[in-house]
């Protein structure tokens, strides 16, 4: 398995890309320490690991605030022993987010505290613990809009996601010798409840696919495969990368007939 003896600390856990990271860097081998603010959903996604043989916990966390993130890393610790891996995923997208001149300064300053600040302050805490642990793998997801333009509106959101992305970057030099590599996970639009409550309209969805050239929205299984490759010793040479799954997006210059 590719991550036997690895314990993971996935924020997000409760659904989309975290849930299905956690079910399958359990089925990998990794206990997990999932995290999340929806207590219901994040203890059905500990049940499902359980239920097919894993080891997981569960851990309320608000990631916007930094007691929340402190405690979540000592539980993993004290739950497990150590920390292998961290999983900066949990991220929102509001509906209130548009452009310069009609979002709310409250819907800029919430998306920021949970996008950028969260991964921050997970990696302020979480990265002492793989030191501890003698090195490990971060894994902060981005988006493919931190690194061009969204085709609709988004301002907080494709802001936050390319501050992710500078803060990686920044991260994987200062930690590069000490065995903590730290990459960016950068998804297209995905068949999620996060995206599709914001494109929640037909016209809105079809401004997002006619410029996918496969056509079609990404699965989060299909994200936690890619994060699985990012956790595992299989990229013991990948640090401060961009590893872009967007279903061809970002190389797409005209839209595809």
């Amino acid at each position: 398995m590719r991550l036997q003896d690895k314990v993971a600390l996935i924020t997000g856990a409760s659904s989309g890309i975290g849930r299905e990271t956690a079910l399958l860097f359990a089925k990998e081998g990794a206990k997990i320490a999932a995290v999340d603010i929806v207590d219901d959903l994040g203890q059905e996604t500990v049940a499902l690991i359980k239920n097919n043989g894993g080891d997981a916990v569960y851990i309320h966390a608000d990631i916007s605030k930094a007691a929340d993130c402190e405690n979540m890393v000592r539980l993993a610790e004290e739950t497990y022993g150590k920390l292998n891996v961290l999983f900066n995923n949990a991220g929102i997208m509001h509906s209130g987010d548009d452009n310069a001149m009609t979002t709310e300064e409250s819907v800029w300053d919430l998306t920021m505290n949970v996008n950028l600040k969260g991964v921050f302050l997970g990696c302020k805490y979480g990265i002492p613990a793989l030191r501890r642990a003698g090195g490990g793998s971060v894994i902060n997801t981005a988006s493919f809009v931190a690194l061009l333009g969204a085709a609709t509106p988004q301002i907080a959101y494709t802001a936050s996601k390319g501050g992710v992305l500078a803060m990686t970057r920044e991260l994987a030099v200062i930690h590069a010798r000490e065995n903590i590599r730290v990459n960016a996970l950068c998804p297209g639009p995905l068949k999620t409840e996060l995206l599709m409550k914001f494109l929640d309209t037909e016209e809105k969805r079809q401004r997002r696919l006619v410029h996918i050239p496969m056509g079609r929205f990404g699965e989060a299984k299909e994200m936690a495969q890619a994060a699985l490759f990012l956790a595992s010793d299989e990229s013991s040479y990948m640090t401060g990368a961009e590893f872009v799954v967007d279903g061809g997006i970002t190389a797409a210059y005209v839209t595809p007939l």
